[in-house]
Order: C-alpha cells, then sequence, then structure tokens
C-alpha cells in the first residue's frame, strides 16, 4: 500500500512538473501596428540614425552591453558589471557569463571590441576620436581606454544616444557579410530573426536562451502600417494588439472604444524647425527676424491639443526638460501681429515665398498646421512629403533645404544632443557658431559637474537667442493596445515610446 502510494505522489509530481515546463514556454503572437515602413538598416545597430526608432527593433533582436531599462538609464545586460579608473580615462567592462547569440556562439570580448570598431552611427566620430584603444583582456572582459578623461562616455555609449554598444557576432558577420547580416541579422537580444520585407513586416521569434528570461510571447510581428487611419481600424478589428503613434479625432475616437487602452509617454523626443539655409547668406532664413518671426507664427499650444490630445508639452529648446544638464526654455509667445512686423523690419512686409516643406513624418498633421500658420503671416510653402527613412538619408546628407520638421527621441544628456545638432561634427548639423564650438570643447573636458553645467546652459542660450532652431514641443506619444494583451511593457523604460523590453510582454491566458 505504501509503495502504492509513493508512486502516486511520484506520478502526481511529474505531472504538475510537466504542466510548470508547459506553463513556462512561450506561446501566442502578439502584433505591432508601427507608424513607419521598416527600413532595412534598422536590423543592424552599426547604422544608427539620430532618433529613437531603430530601437523599436533593437529591444527585440539585439542586445546591448549596457542600456536603459526599468531599472535605470544605463542598466547592466550584455555586462554585468563595469568600473572606471581613478583617472577617468579607463573603462573595464565584465561581461556576463553564458550570454550567446541565436547561433549559439557565445558573446565575448571579441565581439563587443568588433561591433565598437565596426560602428559608424550616430555619435561615432566623437566616440572613436575619444577611444584611444579597446583591450581584449580575456574572453569575457574588455577595456577601453579613453585618450582622456570624458565624463560623458557612458551617455555617449549605454544609452540611445548612440548604437555603439549593441553587440553583434564578430564570427558571423566576417563570414556572411555586410549585406548577408542585414538580410539574415543574428542578435543576442530575446527574439531571433525568421522573416522580413523590407518597408512591410518584421517577423521575430523568442530565443529561449536568452539570459534575462525566456519571453512568455513566442512570436512577435511588426507590421508596417503608415496610415494612422488604418493602424487605429486594424486595432479596433483586432488585426493587431497594439499600436504606435495615435493623434487627433482618431486617438480621441480609440480612447472612448470599450476594449483599448490608450497611453502617452512623454519621450526624449522633440521636433523642432530646422533652417538649413540660415547658414547661406542672401537667404531670408539667414536672417534672425525671420527665423524669429516664423517661430512665433506658430501657436504651439494648439497644435497640441488638436494634434496630441494635449499630451504633448510646447518648448524653447531642442534638450528635453528631463534630460541632465537641460535648460527650461519657454517658446517665444504666439503673437502673429509681432511675427509680420519682424517681416517687415527684415524687408518682406508682404511675406515671402519660403519654397518646399519638408514635415517629419508621420507628423503630416503637424506639418499641415504650421503651414497655414506661417502662410497667414505672408511665409508661403508648399508641402513636401518624404518616407522617414528617406527623409533621414537626406538630412544626415544635407540634401534637404528651405525648411523642414527636425526630430529625435535618443536618451542621453544636454551634450550627447547639442553634439549632434548643433555642433561641426554633428550629422544632424548644417552648420555651428563659434561660440556654441568653443564651449562645446570646453565642457567635454570639465569634470567639475557645476561649471560644465554652466557651460551647456550658455550653450543653450546662445541657440535660442540667436534662433537656431524653432522647438515646437517636447513629445507626447501617443500608444494604443487591445483586450489580449496583459503586459503591453508601453510604460516600463521611462521616457522609451515603445514596447520594452519585450522579454516581459504578456498575453491574458485567455489569449495564449
Amino acid at each position: 500500500m505504501t509503495i502504492t502510494l509513493r508512486a502516486l505522489a511520484v506520478v502526481i509530481a511529474l505531472v504538475l512538473l510537466s504542466g510548470a515546463t508547459a506553463a513556462a514556454q512561450p506561446s501566442g503572437t502578439v502584433t505591432f501596428g508601427v507608424h513607419v515602413t521598416l527600413a532595412t538598416r534598422w536590423l543592424d545597430p552599426a547604422d544608427t540614425d539620430a532618433e529613437i526608432t531603430p530601437f523599436m527593433i533593437f529591444y527585440a533582436l539585439h542586445d546591448a552591453l549596457v542600456k536603459p531599462m526599468p531599472g535605470g538609464l544605463n542598466t547592466p545586460s550584455l555586462a554585468e558589471s563595469w568600473t572606471m579608473s581613478p583617472d577617468g580615462r579607463t573603462w573595464d567592462f565584465v561581461l556576463r557569463k553564458g550570454t550567446r547569440f541565436h547561433n549559439g556562439d557565445p558573446v565575448t570580448a571579441e565581439d563587443v571590441k568588433f561591433s565598437f570598431e565596426r560602428y559608424k552611427g550616430v555619435a561615432s566620430s566623437i566616440l572613436k576620436d575619444r577611444v584611444r584603444e579597446i583591450q581584449v583582456v580575456d574572453a569575457g572582459r574588455v577595456r577601453f581606454h579613453l585618450k582622456d578623461p570624458w565624463p560623458d562616455f557612458m551617455t555617449f555609449y549605454g544609452t540611445s544616444a548612440s548604437g555603439a554598444a549593441w553587440i553583434v557576432p564578430k564570427k558571423y558577420v566576417e563570414k556572411v557579410g555586410e549585406d548577408g547580416f542585414k538580410k539574415a541579422p543574428i542578435g543576442a537580444g530575446p527574439y531571433k530573426f525568421v522573416s522580413f520585407a523590407p518597408g512591410i513586416e518584421l517577423v521575430l521569434e523568442a530565443f529561449d536562451g536568452y539570459w534575462r528570461k525566456t519571453p512568455s510571447v513566442k512570436r512577435l510581428v511588426l507590421r508596417s502600417i503608415p496610415d494612422e487611419s488604418t493602424r487605429a481600424a486594424a486595432l479596433k478589428r483586432g488585426e493587431v494588439d497594439a499600436v504606435y503613434f495615435l493623434n487627433g479625432p482618431i486617438a480621441e475616437d480609440v480612447r472612448r472604444t470599450p476594449g483599448l487602452t490608450l497611453t502617452a509617454m512623454r519621450t526624449n523626443g522633440v521636433l523642432w524647425l530646422m533652417f538649413p539655409e540660415q547658414w547661406t547668406p542672401g537667404s531670408p532664413w539667414a536672417d534672425r527676424r525671420v527665423r524669429l518671426a516664423t517661430s512665433m507664427a506658430i501657436d504651439r499650444q494648439a497644435i497640441n491639443e488638436a494634434e496630441s490630445l494635449g499630451f504633448s508639452g510646447p518648448t524653447g529648446n531642442i534638450v528635453p526638460r528631463h534630460q541632465e544638464f537641460a535648460l527650461a526654455i519657454d517658446p517665444p509667445p504666439y503673437d502673429p501681429r509681432r511675427a509680420k512686423a519682424l517681416l517687415a523690419e527684415a524687408g518682406h512686409p508682404n511675406g515671402f515665398d519660403g519654397g518646399d516643406f519638408t514635415p517629419f513624418p508621420p507628423y503630416t498633421g503637424m506639418g499641415e498646421a504650421i503651414v497655414n500658420y506661417l502662410a497667414a503671416v505672408g511665409i508661403k510653402l508648399r508641402i513636401r512629403t518624404m518616407e522617414r527613412a528617406a527623409l533621414l538619408t537626406a538630412w544626415r546628407e544635407k540634401k534637404i533645404r528651405n525648411l523642414f520638421v527636425g526630430a529625435t527621441g535618443a536618451a542621453g544628456n544636454a551634450s550627447t544632443r547639442l553634439e549632434a545638432y548643433a555642433t561641426s561634427r554633428g550629422t544632424g548639423a548644417y552648420g555651428s557658431l563659434p561660440d556654441v564650438e568653443a564651449l562645446f570643447a570646453r565642457q567635454l573636458q570639465e569634470m567639475d559637474r557645476k561649471k560644465r553645467e554652466e557651460m551647456l546652459h550658455q550653450i543653450q542660450r546662445i541657440l535660442a537667442d540667436h534662433v537656431v532652431f524653432a522647438p515646437i514641443w517636447e513629445n507626447g506619444f501617443i500608444r494604443a493596445y487591445g483586450p489580449r494583451l496583459e503586459e503591453a511593457g508601453l510604460k516600463l523604460i521611462p521616457s522609451f515610446p515603445y514596447s520594452a523590453p519585450l522579454e516581459d510582454l504578456r498575453l491574458k491566458p485567455s489569449a495564449r
């Protein structure tokens, strides 16, 4: 009798263990309706633009030594720890044991060195100018030797201010080549590559070897649905589980729809007017009065209420208020009468033809409103729309002229933001001011935090006084998700607009 009871207990235990194991396995599919066309280069961290969009994919497919996570801006990931030498010139990273890429290869210090040297995206020049050497100490430890102490090393390297800390497999890239890697990328993230239709759809599958945890959702689909109304309709019909970027009446309609949840995040994103012709003598835009008139002609709060339900915050700075060393600057007041007077003082009493105006996709509603406000004071513009990847390429190559909306959602601090858009080293800058260049170079070397803050504040005041940019708002990015999701991952990482960490995504039991 005793033996029978023991045998029964063993059977019951095995059944329970089997059930627990089965329950832990990834299951189900989650589909995201993405607001932009998916670019091939976003599969590869080496080509990271000065915007947050590629990180929507990086958090699934790849992993970084250090990255923003729920625990903080610099959270240990593939590196379990790091130390800085007393002189600030040497940084040692200890890799987490047991991490591996999707093909089973271990993540090693050689991969870290290779990924950094291969990196050519935003902030690559400043990183490589300041890193003297990368030393592979052993398979599990890598050492960065800086030329000089640099207080912003981890801000540039370990946040979304660049993609330099995201690690790719050296052996695989060398085997398949650059083009081959983009066609079939292998990463170390929670999801592995299944298929990609450029501009249309990316399919990923859970990687059960991910160090942090096995994802609970088996398959992720990122589906490009650029049209906002189509995206919202797909969410309502249950064709997608979550959507990015909703605005105005469509967002309000989704908010009122039973079963759907609307949420917004004030991100690192700022949108502003770029004046590329301000550096061209003789151009109307070269006159500060014209740029100030342009800024004063725009009713930012009215656009905010109409386009983003008031979730965004009008600003006079391209650096968001919550970032380190940011200076809170209010935008100039909406004053069309003063704007017309400034144009008259600048020699344009009847306004002028400003040429093409390029909005930042998918913020076309904002762009249309800006064009209407400027037309009301006499600045005539023709809207020229571009797909986002094409716009970013044209911007980087300095091919967009006249007037356009610039934007970025990269993390970092005031220094990283200003480097990209207000200095001669910046990939997004068409020109720079000598005073800004001198102050920026000095603050990079300054280890005293208070002195550094004073210099960065001075730079931000100079840029505002010269109206180098006409900032519109700090973006309140609106997302929504449907009834199948128990955890949508949309509020886990502060200031991050997309779902992440994706291994924390969960479906409701009834939806698995």
